[in-house]
């Protein structure tokens, strides 16, 4: 591999900017400008719902953004703060009760070095496959529970209440009652008007900077009606500049307490960074997304956060979104992104001194509103009810015992899903189409022929350690309801492989069948199943005149030139 080669897939940037061509750069102007001022007010109300300074969510798309520019493999997305790993980090974070802003600050820096961490070694060990274990119900339910315990969090900025800092939706909603008569009207007024600009302001147009517009609005409001004398809680001075060098914990006590959340945020983050990706990038056929790249990629911008005051990021939906509807070609798009949030750190800053935290929790309102997924349990009721007790109780976990709980209750239940899937594959009692070589389930289909003396089982999936009972029982309340049956044929024709836990249990059952004065016969078996039945001698066992080419030759006993083909091929 050529060294120019090893330089593209290390930074895919190297493959298309000598290429890049100046029709571009219109759409990714217009992409990175508006972004860039959707990540402003975003960037400092997720900072805000992590429980950090607001300056922190700026910082954390200025490197991070420019790093996943230059190494990641989607053209359109969009990295920097979300709502969800803003929550998941406030949850990490806040269980280890830092007792200052600067202990909790390293936390958040050291977390953000572990997802970079483990995303980069899982994207350097190939492990983009990983994230396939969330599922879609699960993903779904814990999203939907996950954005309402966001939305309960920032009611307190929305109301200028009292609520207590948990991931607990009972808690929260149960604080709200008892506190609700406390509200701050000026403060609601000023939040819900947010709300009304940004839901609606896009209906003006697609590319209205809805958000930005509603931060203009709160600081206007604040400046000239002195709502900060009447109780109006804004953001106070924000420091300006570039972030300075920041490093991250290498305790290893802190280590091991972060390590769990950093791994949910590492799956969670890459799994909704990657479906978006995707998404996009089915209407743009000009280049490849590659996921175990795009690891790499988030790893290496939440490194760049963790040493430049960041906390963890992840590709966004929203903003990814708006990326593409404003033209984004290139990743050129970022770094303009980039370059604005610089600016502003340079000499904007000081205009958000009047900014309401009202205005701020709006932002996250609105955006964590469309993370609540009402179809999806809706269309899994009705059609795969196994899927939607998933959905169901990976979202009641994650409202009730929180997200870290509730993400690892979601796995745990997919990983089983799984295996229980795995370990009862289907099978089926197979008959004859009348005057055909076809064969069917006879659950299935009426009027199939089937011998009084044969037992046709079709086994469709591995036999393997996990399945062996299942599969064994299955056919031993065959063989009850067919009494008369001398032969069992077992069509192996759909399995593509028999470990050595199932070699050693089918030695066995055929042993105990042949003692029972039963046939037993193999058809339609792969090369490389048939591999193993050599080298187990179940072909020996089961006798190398019992097995066939296909479920017709073996019905019909065709053990000539059909018989020597098989051996042959065996051998």
């Amino acid at each position: 591999m050529s060294v120019k080669n090893i330089l593209s897939n290390i930074f895919p940037i190297a493959e298309w900017l000598p290429r890049y061509q100046k029709s571009h750069l219109s759409g990714d102007l217009s992409a990175g400008l508006t972004v860039g001022v959707m990540l402003i007010p975003q960037g400092m109300a997720y900072a805000m719902l992590a429980g950090l300074p607001p300056i922190h969510g700026l910082y954390a798309v200025t490197i991070p953004l420019l790093v996943y520019a230059f190494m990641g493999t989607s053209r359109q997305l969009a990295v920097g703060p979300v709502a969800m790993v803003s929550l998941l980090a406030a949850a990490g974070i806040g269980a280890l009760e830092p007792q200052t802003t600067a202990d909790y600050l390293t936390y958040a820096f050291t977390l953000a070095f572990l997802v970079g961490i483990i995303q980069m070694g899982m994207g350097l060990l190939r492990m983009g496959f990983v994230v396939n274990f969330l599922s879609h119900p699960v993903l779904s339910g814990f999203t939907s529970a996950a954005a309402i315990i966001i939305g309960l969090s920032q009611i307190k900025h929305l109301f200028k209440i009292e609520l207590p800092r948990s991931e607990h939706a009972h808690e929260i909603i149960w604080a709200l009652a008892n506190n609700i008569k406390d509200i701050h009207w000026i403060t609601f007024a000023l939040g819900a008007a947010g709300i009304i600009i940004i839901k609606y302001g896009k209906k003006i147009h697609k590319r209205f900077p809805a958000p930005l517009a509603a931060v203009v609005f709160g600081i206007i409001a604040v400046t000239f009606f002195n709502l900060e004398e009447s109780g109006v809680v804004v953001l106070g001075s924000v420091p300006s500049g570039l972030p300075g060098l920041s490093m991250p914990s290498f305790n290893g006590h802190t280590w091991a307490q972060l390590f769990p959340v950093a791994l949910a945020i590492s799956l969670v983050g890459f799994a909704e960074s990657f479906a978006v990706a995707k998404a996009i990038q089915q209407r743009h056929k000009d280049y490849e997304l590659r996921p175990n790249q795009e690891l790499i990629a988030l790893g290496g911008a939440n490194i760049g956060a963790a040493f430049f005051q960041g906390y963890p990021v992840t590709g966004g939906f929203s903003r990814t979104a708006v990326n593409d509807q404003a033209g984004a070609k290139t990743t050129m798009a970022s770094i303009i992104s980039a370059a604005l949030i610089v600016l502003t750190l340079l000499f904007l800053t000081g205009l958000f001194v009047n900014l309401p935290s009202a205005i701020l929790a709006a932002v996250v309102l609105v955006a964590v509103a469309g993370l609540i997924d009402f179809k999806e349990p809706v269309a899994l009721w009705k059609k795969d009810r196994s899927d939607f007790a998933m959905l169901l109780t990976t979202f009641i976990a994650t409202l009730t015992l929180g997200i870290e709980a509730g993400i690892i209750a979601g796995m745990v239940l997919s990983l089983i899903a799984v295996i229980y899937r795995a370990s009862r594959p289907h099978m089926a009692r197979l008959g004859r189409i009348p005057g055909t070589n076809i064969f069917r389930n006879i659950d299935r289909f009426d009027q199939l022929e089937t011998a009084e003396d044969t037992l046709i089982v079709r086994i469709d999936g591995a036999l393997y350690f996990a399945n062996t009972t299942f599969i064994r029982n299955s056919i031993d309340q065959w063989l009850e309801k067919t009494p008369t049956a001398k032969r069992l044929l077992l069509d192996l024709s759909a399995v593509p492989h028999i470990d050595s836990s199932a070699a050693h249990a089918l030695h066995e059952w055929i042993d105990e069948w042949q003692k029972a004065n039963m046939t037993v016969s193999f058809s339609g078996t792969h090369g490389p199943v048939r591999d193993i039945l050599q080298k187990w001698n179940i072909i020996q066992q089961v006798g190398e005149n019992q097995c066939y080419l296909s479920l017709s030759d073996a019905v019909n006993e065709k053990q000539n030139a059909a018989h020597l083909t098989y051996v042959l091929e065996s051998r």
